[in-house]
């Protein structure tokens, strides 16, 4: 079983014009090659029911998980398409990811990511999205 630490994550969305920014309580673990970074994702409703995100972390990739009310997958690679989906309750669909720019700074268990994509459900561009994710690790006591 990998070592799992209790971190800070702050993760940092922007989409026409629109900026969200969330400090969260995060879990984060290294395996092989990759860092693993899960957390509960804020809910937006009272309604709504809970979804716990997994990020994976590699040099080259970032790969985002979701499981619970929400279920998708979406990949980022610089320059490439990549396949994803997204279900709910309420709908469900394909997706792609065009990432435009990436770069992954990790340093043990802490680091940063920042990715801007292009998402498109089905073969329609939705929007253009800037995400970063910084890591910190917390202080032993």
């Amino acid at each position: 079983m990998p070592d799992r630490k209790q971190t800070t994550i702050i993760l940092h969305s922007m989409h026409g014009g629109e900026n969200t920014v969330h400090e969260l309580p995060a879990e984060v673990f290294a395996k092989g090659e990759a860092l693993y970074v899960r957390y509960e994702e804020p809910r937006m409703g009272p309604h709504q029911g809970s979804t716990r995100a997994t990020v994976k972390l590699s040099m080259d990739e970032v790969k985002i998980l979701r499981h619970g009310e929400v279920q998708s997958e979406q990949a980022f690679r610089l320059g490439q398409n990549m396949p994803g989906f997204y279900r709910s309750p309420f709908t469900s669909f394909q997706l792609s990811t065009h990432t435009q720019r990436m770069h992954v700074d990790l340093h043990g268990m802490s680091g940063s990511a920042s990715w801007e994509y292009d998402l498109y459900v089905f073969e329609d561009c939705t929007g253009h999205f800037s995400i970063s994710l910084t890591i910190q690790e917390a202080q032993e006591t």
